[in-house]
């Protein structure tokens, strides 16, 4: 098959899976390039981060033209989350390594994704708490060092660590998450596109593929099981971080 069309094909997939189970661009990606196409470690991550900023870009607008943007809750994130993925960047570009920080993030992130049902029901009637600046942008920091050493959990992880800690009706919080993943990756994407670290014409095919793909997977969203479909995917990302952890591929 012509690289390109396979490209293409992993794009649709991919962009399929997310439509269909909410599953960030980033978690499901990475591997793809890493074990299916042989990326080297540190241009898969720099494409995949341009690819979700990308994406990202449409459900943002949306997002904010509904309202469902907490914006003061956007800057406290991303005053942690912007300078934390410059330190996190730097910091892959001296290493020229993923594995260690990478493959943490990938298991953590299944695992956390796996239990995601079992949080939102532990917090669904919980009061409002207490939003403190410097607490949010504690955990941006954190997750932007993360994201500029992986592209991974941009979303994820901050989705979880907002239902954790604070108290939003849901579409609230998946809007002011995903906008701030916006952010986080787009500022991440031009820090490796500055570094050579990103390959247009893959991150390109991928976008071909993807546009359709979403479209598939949220028409299929209502036919199919799709909790248990996302548990199985979140099981199957666990067992690749760990796949990495034991044998990671030599670039």
């Amino acid at each position: 098959m012509e690289p390109a069309v396979l490209r293409i094909l992993i794009g649709m997939v991919v962009g399929t899976l997310i439509g269909l189970t909410g599953l960030g661009g980033g978690v499901l990606l990475l591997p793809i390039l890493i074990f299916g196409l042989g990326i080297p470690a540190i241009k898969a991550v720099g494409s995949d981060a341009l690819f979700n900023f990308i994406t990202k870009i449409p459900s943002s607008i949306v997002h904010l033209r509904k309202e469902n943007v907490r914006r003061k809750v956007v800057i406290a994130l991303a005053a942690g989350s912007v300078p934390g993925s410059m330190v996190g960047v730097r910091l892959l570009q001296h290493l020229r390594v993923i594995y260690g920080a990478g493959v943490n993030v990938l298991i953590v992130v299944s695992t956390l994704l796996l239990v995601q049902r079992r949080i939102e029901a532990g917090v669904a009637n919980r009061p409002p708490t207490a939003k403190s600046f410097a607490g949010m942008a504690v955990i941006g920091l954190v997750v932007g060092f993360l994201v500029g050493m992986t592209s991974v959990g941009s979303g994820s992880i901050i989705m979880m660590l907002l239902l954790l800690f604070y108290s939003y009706p849901p579409k609230v919080m998946v809007g002011t998450d995903i906008v701030h993943a916006m952010i986080l990756t787009g500022v991440t994407s031009l820090l490796h596109f500055r570094l050579g670290n990103v390959d247009p014409s893959l991150v390109g095919y991928l976008l071909v593929g993807s546009i359709p793909g979403g479209l598939v997977g949220s028409y299929l969203s209502t036919r199919v099981p799709v909790l248990w479909l996302r548990r199985i995917l979140c099981a199957i990302l666990l067992l690749t971080g760990i796949r990495m952890l034991i044998a990671p591929p030599v670039h």
